[in-house]
């Protein structure tokens, strides 16, 4: 799922600021692979990995991209995490993937620029993150874009996944289509199965969320595999396409869809960047020996994956909090994971046929869980006070109702025109001045709203 699905507010990193307690010294490769650890690292990536298929295979499906490409993407962004922890560690137990809260957003691109154009998309997107990589920008970003803005941008989100797959739960098995009944015996059954289903992984991530989170996964889709060799159920499709390396060229004619596509690019790179400032947030916390995050080289790592999966047609990534904790629980202690959780993989993209012994109601059960844990964010938002409440929610709602990037560019636009008020009417302070503040909240790095 996505990156913020912790039980706690995040709030974004300062690099600058100095630390209560002494940072350990982290010796040049050891990011990448220690001995002592190995055994830990190869047990957590098997696990890992296995959790991260349905997940990925469920984003996939909700972004409108093929299922193999997705997680080839997957495996690519976990080569790269791993080498780059070499030189440029950005965190020690992190896990890259496609993020579910990007989703909408690329199903958006799909339906609006055509999957042709969608290499192109995450090239320009990588080529953005560069420069905000380059110059170091991620804080500015951080700064006019609120934490709760993007709690409700990604409550928005959520409550898209989640209605997304609640179809998979009363989906008739083939041959039983042509029912005369909408309630007929087979989509009952199908029913009882997804709530059965749901309430026992919800059951289980509740008993196991701190200490084994792959449980649920492994659990539920077992006696759904189980279930679907006694029972007819709608079963998982893989399309078995082709990964083609190919240059990211556009094929745009009109001059304003030009521009929308710039913009709908921009908005993906800054969704991205924030969502990996607040997951190496949350990473650092967890980190098993206390070791500090550099954003600024996750940001690396991320550009560079992002811009080389345009070259087979890839999507979008970041190293995700679930698949993070599950790495952190499972006993990672380095990056050497992330090679694991990508051989994983990679088996799966080699063999798509093994995942079509997946019953769709189990994905479903994922996936909604999933969206409902995005929405359930907006909750963290109330540590930031009755108007960031407000507005997290207000944006959800847009972001839900008209769209991932009219919702966003509209909140953003209210929570200006509200700050430029109250300054307005507080201080009586002249429009010029409450602009020149503004920017130099910028320049000089101030906290977040």
């Amino acid at each position: 799922m996505s990156s913020l699905t912790s039980d706690k507010p995040i709030s974004p990193p300062d690099d600058h600021a100095p630390s209560s307690t002494p940072e350990p010294v982290v010796a040049p490769g050891s990011a990448g692979f220690q001995a002592k650890y190995v055994a830990r690292d190869i047990q957590a990536g098997i696990i890992c990995g296995a959790m991260a298929i349905p997940l990925s295979t469920g984003i996939a499906m909700m972004s409108e991209y093929p299922i193999k490409v997705a997680l080839a993407t997957v495996v690519f962004a976990c080569f790269i995490g791993w080498i780059n922890s070499f030189f440029k560690p950005g965190n020690y137990i992190g896990v890259p993937g496609v993020a579910a809260g990007l989703a909408p957003a690329l199903a958006l691109g799909v339906q609006s620029f055509g999957v042709e154009n969608m290499a192109f998309c995450i090239f320009l997107t990588a080529a953005i993150q560069a420069v905000v990589w380059k110059y170091n920008w991620q804080r500015y970003i951080i700064l006019a874009v609120p934490v709760y803005l993007v709690e409700g941008l990604l409550a928005g989100i959520g409550l898209k996944i989640a209605l997304k797959f609640v179809t998979f739960t009363y989906e008739l098995p083939a041959g039983a289509e042509d029912a005369d009944a909408f309630w007929n015996g087979a989509r009952i059954q199908i029913v009882l199965l997804s709530l059965v289903g749901f309430a026992g992984f919800v059951y289980l991530f509740s008993k196991f969320k701190d200490t084994k989170p792959a449980v649920p996964y492994f659990l539920l889709i077992a006696a759904s595999v189980v279930v679907a060799q006694f029972v007819a159920v709608p079963m998982l499709h893989v399309d078995d396409v082709d990964l083609q390396l190919a240059l990211p060229i556009p094929h745009v004619e009109n001059a304003m869809m030009w521009v929308y596509m710039i913009g709908f690019c921009f908005m993906l790179a800054t969704i991205d960047v924030i969502e990996q400032v607040m997951s190496n947030a949350a990473i650092e916390k967890i980190d098993p020996l206390g070791r500090k995050c550099n954003t600024n080289n996750s940001l690396f790592a991320i550009w560079i994956a992002n811009m080389g999966s345009s070259f087979f047609g890839g999507m979008t990534n970041l190293d995700g909090l679930a698949k993070s904790t599950t790495n952190k629980l499972a006993g990672a202690y380095t990056k050497f994971s992330n090679l694991v959780v990508g051989s994983v993989i990679a088996f799966f993209v080699l063999n798509t046929h093994y995942l079509e012994f997946l019953p769709k109601f189990s994905l479903a059960a994922i996936m909604i869980f999933s969206g409902w844990k995005m929405i359930m964010g907006l909750w963290h938002v109330a540590h930031y006070g009755q108007y960031a409440l407000i507005l997290a929610t207000v944006t959800g709602l847009l972001v839900f109702k008209i769209g991932i990037f009219e919702g966003m560019i509209v909140a953003l636009a209210v929570h200006g025109l509200i700050n430029y008020i109250v300054f307005k009417q507080a201080g009586k302070i002249p429009g010029k001045v409450i602009v020149k503040k503004y920017f130099e909240k910028f320049s000089t790095g101030g906290g977040a709203d």
